[in-house]
């Protein structure tokens, strides 16, 4: 029996809840996987699995040999990068998720140019809002925006750039309804909103000593920022978009901020950040520090989303 192989194989099982998608994802027979957990248990004289029609669950004994082969795992990973990646040009896959618009406006245009500078790298890539379990995944890297959940530890954190918030309406939205000069004055305004979370009618402000809850509302809510974004550039209403998104849109003038003396969203859980999140096994790897160089210094410091959108805009330093 490979013990190594067999221990993946178990972990997997955990991580997927069934026998069938470790299979899938390790690229093995059913069987396989059956009989090197079954051998597994064989040698250790244990139990590690409940298994029943309906799920799989650990023993006592599997919980305890679950958390040990996790950790065994992940340093024969770093082992293995530690070794393999010693040479100045990275090579391999690199697996990434990336959140599904950001990666879509500010990642793929610029992944030819990483490919053609890094040609021993391979990229697989997943497009998704949802903070994945990189080692159930498989994922070397993780892209995410801002309100991160903290809670593991295990993962290495890096911020690769800042953004803001703004207030921004249409020409011709203005046109019609005018510009609210003060925070208050948007209750009497067509606010588009983000249903990003239960608290998603309040907009926070800041000016100086000055700060302002107000309880906005609108004749849509979405979960998709570029949905808001679409219906905003049409003319029926406000938003409340990060830099990276409507940058290009103010800077053409489809859009035009407002009460930007303001600054919004001060020292609340939406953290104004993109962060890439990986494990610490991965923390040697060279394929994953360049990429993540790459992109700090493709999005420039303060990032060109800035850049395009703040020119008429004053915020106090906060990155």
């Amino acid at each position: 029996m490979d013990q190594l192989a067999a221990m993946r194989s178990f972990v997997k099982v955990v991580e997927t809840g069934g026998f069938s998608e470790t299979a899938r994802q390790l690229e093995l027979a059913v069987s396989s996987v059956t009989r090197q957990i079954n051998s597994l248990e064989a040698m250790l004289n244990t139990q590690l699995l409940n298994r029943s029609t309906r799920s799989i669950t650990l023993t006592l004994q599997g919980q305890k040999y679950y958390d040990k082969a996790v950790q065994i795992l992940q340093d024969v990973e770093e082992a293995n990068l530690c070794v393999m990646e010693q040479g100045d040009v990275p090579h391999g896959t690199l697996r990434i998720s990336l959140p599904v618009t950001f990666g879509r406006l500010h990642i793929a245009p610029i992944l030819s140019d990483f490919l053609i500078q890094y040609p021993e790298v391979k990229l697989d890539l997943q497009l998704s809002d949802g903070l994945a379990n990189l080692a159930e995944a498989d994922l070397d890297l993780v892209i995410r925006i801002g309100n991160l959940d903290r809670s593991n530890a295990n993962l290495m954190v890096r911020k690769l750039a800042t953004y803001h918030r703004l207030v921004c309406g249409s020409p011709a939205y203005f046109k019609q309804q005018g510009k609210p000069s003060h925070p208050n004055d948007l209750t009497q305004h067509n606010c588009l909103l983000f249903a990003y979370s239960t608290n998603h009618q309040i907009w926070r402000f800041q000016r100086e000593t000055e700060v302002c809850e107000v309880k906005v509302s609108g004749s849509l809510v979405a979960n998709h920022s570029e949905v808001l974004r679409q219906v905003c550039l049409d003319g029926s209403g406000l938003v409340l978009m990060p830099t990276w998104l409507i940058g290009e849109d103010i800077k053409a003038g489809r859009l035009q901020a407002v009460l930007s003396d303001f600054q919004i969203s001060p020292q609340t859980d939406r953290d104004t950040g993109v962060y890439a999140l990986y494990l610490p096994n991965r923390k040697h790897s060279r394929r994953v520090q360049v990429f993540m160089d790459f992109l700090i210094q493709q999005f420039g410091n303060p990032p060109y989303w800035e850049i395009e959108s703040l020119a008429c805009c004053t915020f106090d330093s906060d990155s």
